[in-house]
Parts: C-alpha cells; structure tokens; sequence
C-alpha cells in the first residue's frame, strides 16, 4: 500500500509501504476512503513531536470501510463504513472509565497514537486497535466529507471549547481564533444557546467563515480588540472566552475579555510558556480550563450532523487524491495565503 511517511523534520514521502494488517485479536483494518491534515501533523513535520520516529506513517483521522476484523471484534464486519476518531480507547483502564480515553493507559497513557505512537491514516490501509470501542459506525445519511471533521476538529471544539467553557443559554462567547477548530466551537456554541458569539482573527477570510459558521460578530484583531468586544457586552466583557490559537498573545487577549466570574476555556495547543496577569486574575473568579480531546462527544455530534442542525461539510474548502498529498500540505501549511480552513483528501 501507498502512505506518507515521516522522515525526520521537514521530510515526509508518499510511498510504498507493507500493508496493514490485524495483529491483535481486538484489531480491524481499515481502507481509508477520505482523510485530512490537522495542524498537529504540521508540528510533527516541524520536529515538534519527538516520540514520532523517522519511519511512522502520519494522519490521526479518517472515514473508511472495514476490510478485515480480528477474532475478538463484535461491534464491526467487513464492509462497514466507519469513523477513524484521533483517539484511541481501549474501555477498561482507569481514564476509560472516567470519560477520559485521552489518557487511556493501555495505549501508552495517551489516547492519540495515530501519526504518533503507531501508523496513521494518511495511507491507503490503517490498522484500528481496539476497534469495539474506539470506532463508530457512519450513518448513512452522513457522508465522508461531513464525518471526517467528526475525526478530531468539531470534537474539540465542542468539547474543550464550548462543554469545558460551560457554554449557557444566554452566554456571551467571544472565540479568539477562527482557524478549524474556532469555527467547530462557533459552530457548536448554539447547542448550548449562546446569545451572542463574537469571533476575533487577524485573517479576514476567517471572519468571513466565522459570521457563515453562525458568530454573531466578527472583530478583526488589534490594538482595540479589548475595547470593541467590551463595546459590544455593555463594558461588562463575555461570559466565556475561547482560545483557539495556541500562542501566548492570544491567551493574553482570549483573558483580557472575560467578565469577572465567567471562564477562559483553551483549547490551542501551545509550545511555549504564557505569561497570564494572576495578580488581576484572581480577584476577578475566572475559571480557566484547557486539556486534550476525548471525542467522547461523537455520537452527539453524529446526530447533530444527520439531522442538520451542523453542517460539518462547511469545514472542507479544498479537494484533493492521493496522490496530491504534498500539494495538500502546502496549501494546509499556507492556509491563510490559501484561505483554506480543513482539506478533504480522498483516494
């Protein structure tokens, strides 16, 4: 089979590779019918992500069909259409049991090893431990291209952004990046009736798709960022405050713009240490929460997608084979120049 492989920083190649296979009774395979690039694969390629070794095949979500089972998978046969989800659960350790399989301990105490701790989905075939209970089943009114952002972004968003942020009828949300996983929260902030929902993002592109993906507003970042949303809330500032970037200026701002007892939910993944003002902070009861995905959310968001009430497919701009896989990386790596949101890649 064909796959893109990592091969140290900056290196990656589309190539021939063994086929996957079932090793472990609780295993199935896999055809990867649609596929997608996450901005984690982009820090992987950065040399960001150390445990991922010269040789791993990357990709942490996909949407395919079952081709082979192991002797002790019952949920799953050959033909099914499933959801490959960017964690991996085996059920039964401790974190499984609390509704964390982000820390699942029989796979490495971290739920996410596609494109990390073992092959990923960005090749024609992937082998899914744990396939009882890490898989889900496509409904079929549900397509590839909408169930693919069900991989991993919609799930954060929902999860780390709107559930953790405590999202209320009512609430006021500022969203501080409109990149993927911003405008998954945008798009699953009115589960929860949120009145108002203010996006902030220097690219107005973005902006654009924030307002499209149901923002109430669109601030364009700067110096005035602060004043405008406190404008816009009768100078009180937003009951919750989602950070969706990953750099300390846009936690910094993400903070500046909660009211005193609202919460601060980060989601963006950051590489280096954030400064946050404590000593005004703490007087002011904010609640600030961060933390990985479990995509335990799926079947909600399964439902809410097959009836309409999300209209995933919005996150896909550009289409791309296969055989396009380094193309797609540069137009994913250059989104802004590209204005690119999500990639669909299909065989």
């Amino acid at each position: 089979m064909k796959a893109l492989v990592y091969h140290g920083p900056g290196a990656k190649a589309w190539e021939d590779v063994p086929d996957a296979a079932v090793q472990e009774p609780t295993d199935v395979v896999v055809r990867v019918d649609t596929t997608t690039i996450c901005g984690t694969d982009l820090h992987i390629l950065q040399g960001d992500v150390a445990a991922v070794t010269d040789g791993r095949i990357l990709g942490h979500e996909a949407v395919g069909t079952v081709t082979a089972v192991g002797d002790a998978v019952r949920a799953f046969a050959v033909g099914d259409r499933v959801l490959v989800p960017a964690i991996t659960q085996c059920g039964r350790c401790e974190y499984c049991g609390r509704g964390m399989p982000s820390h699942c301990q029989t796979v490495g105490g971290i739920g996410w090893i596609f494109g990390h701790l073992i092959d990923g989905t960005q090749a024609e075939l992937v082998r899914v431990p744990f396939a009882d209970t890490s898989l889900y089943a496509v409904p079929d009114d549900v397509t590839n291209e909408q169930a693919i952002f069900l991989a991993d972004s919609l799930p954060t968003g929902y999860e780390i952004g709107v559930l953790a942020g405590r999202v209320r009828p009512g609430d006021t949300v500022a969203v501080v990046g409109a990149g993927a996983v911003g405008l998954s929260a945008i798009l699953t902030t009115g589960l929860w009736g949120a009145s108002k929902v203010i996006a902030v993002d220097s690219n107005k592109f973005r902006l654009e798709k924030a307002l499209d993906f149901g923002a109430t507003d669109a601030i364009e970042a700067g110096p005035d960022t602060k004043a405008d949303v406190l404008a816009m809330t009768d100078g009180l500032g937003v009951d919750v405050s989602i950070e969706a970037v990953g750099y300390p200026q846009t936690l910094q701002t993400a903070a500046s713009l909660v009211r005193p007892g609202g919460r601060i939910a980060n989601i963006g993944v950051h590489g280096v240490p954030v400064e946050l003002p404590m000593q005004e902070m703490w007087i002011q009861n904010v609640t600030l929460t961060m933390g990985l995905v479990d995509t335990v959310s799926i079947p909600t968001l399964l439902k809410m997608v097959s009836s309409g009430r999300i209209p995933a497919e919005k996150m896909g701009t550009h289409t791309f084979t296969f055989a396009e896989m380094n193309e797609a990386y540069e137009v994913f790596a250059n989104a802004a120049a590209n204005s690119a949101l999500k990639v669909v890649i299909t065989p």
